[in-house]
């Protein structure tokens, strides 16, 4: 009798290894203390989402959180939306980052395109942080204000977004990278007082005056009172009416670090993800959902401990910054990057993973794919034996690259691939120091994270591709959307297609020993380097044209990419799609939206194919040109116009 041989892991943790986890250790006090004792990872993870309430009452009890009003439940109702978790208790973030952190001890190390490895003690973290509070304090920003930035991912900006949760101030990051427009059309809606920005930056060897961009936001968002100014490439001083932020800190020199308490769902930050339709979704985290979800998830499936130097390279538009500055909550080193991370080659995070030390290396699986196709060679000149585990998320690592850094990085590495969103700030599914690892596969879903794979008819599926659904409530989902008082677009946004469960717009397969794989969106969002903006923003842009008469605009998913995205046009009479047409789509995209999301492919077509009630058919062309049945996919009799579907259907055929 024969048989599939099994597959073989790419990597399994050694038995000491497991032992020495921050997982173990947890494990191990949930026996001394709840007299609680599981058989395995999967048990653990099934009373964690069963038992919601003693799960996450473990977590705020084993990290000592620190609360100066008590909490009278932990859950208050499972319903969602509407959870109510830890009702009655006051806190604050930013005092988890600090407590019980030694002076000496470094906090930040951060390196640029043009310097190399700098560090920053806890103790100067410290000070510069309550310095910035107390010039914020002098510009009036207080207790629910909301601040902005438009600044790359340095030092100064960890600092702002501390300094800010320290006053119970509402934080809100856009990268410098950002067309203005998309600026204005996310943190516009949150009515910030005061903005942080730079007037240059630095990428790809190239100095960008942002100047243009900065006086247009304090021009047209009308709640500003004061902008501040980071200092960038070769300046010295701000423009007329601006703070410097020297000044600034100047302003709070010698104060000392305060907290404001503030209630369990107080608003910490605001992070944006688009639909499809209208402006980029305001979403809120408070204080002690992210809190909680941070503490469980870098310290027991990041494994994160003192000592440890957690890198992740990320713009500060992207929720994987805010990430990595939770990282400091374990007492690790955070490394930041400030640039791009092929410049002047793709051995330059390599190099800064072997000189400041990194343990954790956190990348995406678009920068694994293009060391790949690039031929770099990580170990070569270069000592990565600091390195014990590398992190990738942002779209799916597929099984060749999770083989490629087992051969080229290191066998003895722990590689996890995690996904999860900017709607929770953190991810569903990851890494389990204590499980082994295949290629192509997520490890198992996190603890507290009740994750399953449905069918249309909300059925539970085992090894079959459905939709990503979570059937109990995390504390970090969204408080609600800013502005959104009615509640109705956080509703639609996930609990449209089964009441009460959340969809989050991901294809997913879970298998059947409990590991996972991402198929990418099941919706019409684009993700690029974690900035997701909805199709709304390409068409926006593209209302610029006068030569484009319509457009249908799709991201599909493309081994060793980020995804492809392919640009439909339907022309003016008598216009040709020729090279100066094209550079002006890409233009319009670039400044419009962000440079990420201008098109890889653009294709002209007769008609985009529309519903009777004038709906873009999205959803339905990006099923049929990644091989589902046509006769499935669209129901022709719902379409106004179904010849136009045959354009793509003819090219699905073409591409096999």
């Amino acid at each position: 009798m024969s048989g599939r041989r099994p597959e073989a892991p790419l990597w399994t943790p050694s038995p000491e290894r497991s032992a020495r986890s921050r997982l173990a250790s947890y494990t191990d006090w949930l026996a001394a203390k709840r007299g609680l004792a599981f058989d395995d990872y999967a048990a653990l993870w099934q009373w964690s989402v069963t038992e919601l309430e003693a799960f996450w009452e473990s977590i705020w009890d084993y990290y000592e959180v620190r609360a100066s009003k008590p909490y009278r439940q932990v859950l208050g109702s499972r319903a969602m939306p509407g959870a109510e978790w830890f009702p009655g208790a006051e806190l604050n973030y930013a005092e988890h980052i600090f407590a019980g952190r030694p002076d000496e001890a470094i906090a930040i190390i951060h390196a640029g395109e043009t310097n190399g490895p700098v560090e920053l003690s806890w103790a100067e973290l410290r000070r510069a942080t309550a310095a910035c509070a107390a010039g914020l304090r002098s510009l009036g920003v207080g207790r629910g204000d909301r601040v902005a930035a438009f600044l790359p991912n340095r030092p100064e900006t960890v600092i702002a977004f501390l300094a800010c949760a320290s006053l119970g101030a509402t934080w809100s990051s856009c990268s410098p990278d950002f067309g203005a427009q998309s600026v204005l059309d996310r943190v516009g809606q949150i009515e910030p007082k005061v903005m942080i920005a730079v007037e240059r930056y630095r990428y790809g060897g190239i100095e960008h005056d942002r100047r243009n961009v900065v006086e247009r936001l304090a021009a047209e968002i009308g709640s500003l009172e004061h902008i501040v100014i980071v200092p960038g490439p070769g300046e010295s001083a701000p423009s007329a009416g601006a703070v410097g932020w020297e000044a600034l800190l100047e302003r709070g020199s010698g104060a000392a670090l305060e907290f404001e308490q503030v209630p369990f769902s107080h608003p910490l930050w605001v992070l944006y993800s688009s639909g499809t339709t209208g402006l980029p979704k305001p979403i809120v985290h408070g204080h002690g959902g992210i809190l909680l979800e941070y503490l469980k998830y870098l310290h027991l499936h990041v494994d994160l401990s003192p000592g440890d130097r957690l890198f992740w390279f990320t713009t500060t538009g992207w929720m994987m910054w805010n990430f990595l500055v939770g990282g400091l909550l374990t007492g690790a080193t955070i490394v930041l990057y400030d640039g791009n991370p092929g410049f002047p080659t793709l051995d330059t995070l390599w190099d800064l993973a072997s000189s400041s030390g990194v343990t954790c290396f956190g990348t995406s699986a678009a920068f694994i794919g293009s060391c790949m196709k690039e031929g770099v060679e990580p170990r070569a000149g270069r000592d990565l034996s600091s390195v014990r585990s590398l992190g990738s998320t942002g779209s799916p690592l597929s099984p060749e690259a999770f083989r490629w850094v087992i051969d080229h990085v290191s066998s003895e590495l722990w590689l996890f691939s995690m996904s999860g969103g900017t709607d929770v700030g953190t991810a569903f599914l990851g890494g389990v120091p204590t499980l082994p690892v295949y290629a192509g596969e997520l490890q198992a879903p996190s603890l507290g994270a009740a994750v399953e794979s449905w069918d249309e008819a909300g059925r539970p599926l085992i090894d079959a591709v459905g939709e990503l659904v979570l059937t109990a409530p995390l504390p970090s989902m969204p408080i609600f959307f800013w502005g959104d008082e009615s509640g109705s677009r956080y509703r639609e946004s996930y609990f449209d297609v089964y009441p009460g469960v959340w969809r989050h717009g991901d294809w997913i397969k879970i298998t059947s020993r409990g590991s996972a794989v991402i198929y990418g969106r099941s919706d019409a969002t684009i993700n690029r380097a974690g900035v997701r903006i909805g199709t709304s923003e390409i068409y926006r842009a593209l209302n610029t044209l006068p030569a484009v008469a319509d457009a249908l605009v799709l991201d599909l998913p493309r081994p060793g990419t980020p995804g492809w995205i392919i640009l439909f046009v339907v022309l003016g009479n008598g216009v040709l799609l020729d090279d100066e047409l094209r550079s002006a789509i890409g233009l319009a995209i670039r400044e419009f939206a962000s440079p990420r999301h201008v098109p890889n492919e653009i294709r002209q077509i007769p008609e985009v194919p529309r519903t009777l009630s004038g709906k873009l058919l999205e959803i339905p062309v990006k099923r049929i040109l990644m091989g589902a049945d046509p006769a499935t996919s669209a129901s022709r009799d719902s379409l106004s116009n179904p010849a136009a579907l045959e354009y793509f259907v003819e090219l699905a055929r073409s591409l096999g």
